[in-house]
């Protein structure tokens, strides 16, 4: 009778009852499963179903199981042997795929290396390798180098995949590559970037070791520089939209150039100040304009952000002061008077639209040649340049770029202006070395970013920004 309960209590362990009762491992579910693939020759598949996918996730689970170890080294002699039935039966497609399976598994290289010989072997016997290297040549005589299945280059680097060692297409190789990169040099010396860009790019396909191009390379750079150094003159002398163009062109001919980059994101701080400035003049169609330029080069740039606040504060400024029309000329007087009291306040710059700066502007928008004015703005001047000087001694870095605005909007002579935005950029560098210092990445990406809007030719401003990537990648 006990004999009788054990036979039962193991028929129902090993059946369907038994595995609800008390369900095997998930790892094993998938080594079994795996087997079964494997029996059906079902050795690989994307949908998780094939022997390889079911070892792999049982493994996955039980990283420690010798079983779905055994398991893969199965697939991977299958695969072989399928490889040769292929090879065998013409399959040549199907060869490639189930020999390229045995070595992903790790199949003994020796067996592999001998079957991807007899593969290249029987591929070149059907593609007629000696009539493919007749064609290269052929359109290497009629100066198709490169282009398609039938230029030159193409055809030999079939050929070499069917036989790597094949002298005549070795040579062939050499041959085209230096003539395309002869025609290169060429291109460059008529200023075609684009198509030296691109014969040097398929030269670097074919074989990166060739002799010829190295030299073609440093020449091509040598361009590139020519066209960074024209971009960052352009910038210098306020030509914007040239050095947007110029530093396109290097980011088209090689992407991913940083220096491109950097071009890019300081012509966008270029844009944003000026919005600042035409925003301080009321002149918010241009402003908006200028400012949406910037944001396209790099709208995450400090300058856009900056710009866009400027933008904001003079339009609601706007709002609290007189609208320029012919009709309210008569407020001029008043206007002045209010902006005399405000500058003995000592409301420079604030509160908006009823500082003397703001009433100034409003006055000077209604009547932009009337003398009184202009004397108004001459008197105002040197307050805007004491305002600056003082922020700048205590620090206050954000009221120094609103006086130095102001100075710029009241006229200050360009020369003056430049040396001031010099000093507040420069200021804003040494701050960003303390955040730097302490390890403040973040605030210091601010202060440069700060720097290069003021003054994007300030010195020191490139080897802050190096500093700055290196603290970033550690």
């Amino acid at each position: 009778m006990v004999g009788a309960l054990v036979l039962l209590a193991l028929a129902v362990a090993q059946g369907p009852v038994g595995d609800r009762l008390w369900p095997r491992p998930r790892v094993h579910e998938l080594d079994a499963q795996g087997d079964q693939a494997l029996a059906r020759g079902h050795l690989s598949a994307a949908d998780g179903s094939g022997a390889r996918q079911l070892y792999e996730a049982a493994l996955a689970m039980d990283p420690d199981r010798i079983e779905p170890r055994e398991g893969l080294a199965r697939v991977a002699e299958a695969a072989l042997a399928r490889a040769r039935e292929d090879l065998a039966a013409g399959r040549l497609a199907d060869a490639r795929a189930h020999l390229r399976l045995a070595r992903e598994l790790s199949v003994p290289r020796e067996q592999a290396d001998a079957l991807a010989t007899r593969l290249r072997d029987r591929e070149a016997a059907l593609a007629g390798v000696e009539n493919l290297v007749a064609r290269a040549a052929a359109a290497h005589v009629a100066g198709r180098l490169d282009g398609g299945e039938d230029a030159a280059l193409s055809l030999y680097a079939r050929v070499l995949e069917l036989q790597p060692g094949h002298p005549e297409a070795l040579r062939g190789r050499d041959e085209a590559l230096g003539d395309l990169l002869d025609q290169a040099r060429e291109d460059l010396r008529g200023g075609d970037l684009a198509a030296a860009a691109g014969a040097i790019g398929a030269a670097r396909r074919y074989d990166p070791g060739h002799v010829d191009l190295p030299d073609t390379e440093a020449r091509f750079s040598e361009e590139l520089d020519t066209l960074r150094a024209r971009a960052d003159a352009d910038l210098r002398r306020g030509r914007i939209d040239a050095a947007v163009a110029a530093w396109q062109r290097v980011e088209a001919l090689a992407p991913g150039d940083a220096g491109a980059a950097d071009g890019l994101r300081r012509a966008a701080d270029a844009h944003a100040a000026r919005a600042s400035r035409l925003a301080a003049d009321f002149r918010f169609d241009e402003a908006a304009r200028a400012l949406d330029r910037a944001r396209a080069l790099a709208p995450d740039a400090a300058g856009v952000s900056m710009a866009q606040a400027a933008l904001e504060r003079a339009r609601r400024s706007h709002v609290r002061v007189p609208a320029a029309a012919p009709a309210q000329r008569a407020r001029v007087p008043q206007l002045l008077r209010q902006a005399a009291e405000a500058e003995a306040r000592g409301d420079l710059l604030t509160p908006p639209g009823d500082s003397a700066y703001d009433r100034l502007r409003a006055a000077q928008a209604l009547a932009p040649r009337d003398a009184e004015v202009r004397r108004a703005i001459a008197r105002l001047l040197p307050s805007a340049r004491e305002c600056f000087e003082r922020a700048l001694s205590a620090n206050n870095l954000a009221l120094a770029r609103r006086c130095l605005e102001a100075r710029d909007a009241l006229g200050d002579a360009p020369r003056t202006l430049s040396e001031a935005r010099r000093r507040l950029a420069l200021r804003w560098l040494a701050i960003g070395d303390e955040r730097l210092a302490a390890g403040q990445l973040q605030p210091a990406s601010a202060a440069l970013a700060a720097a290069r809007a003021i003054d994007p030719q300030v010195p020191g401003l490139d080897e802050f920004q190096q500093r700055l990537r290196v603290a970033a990648r550690e």
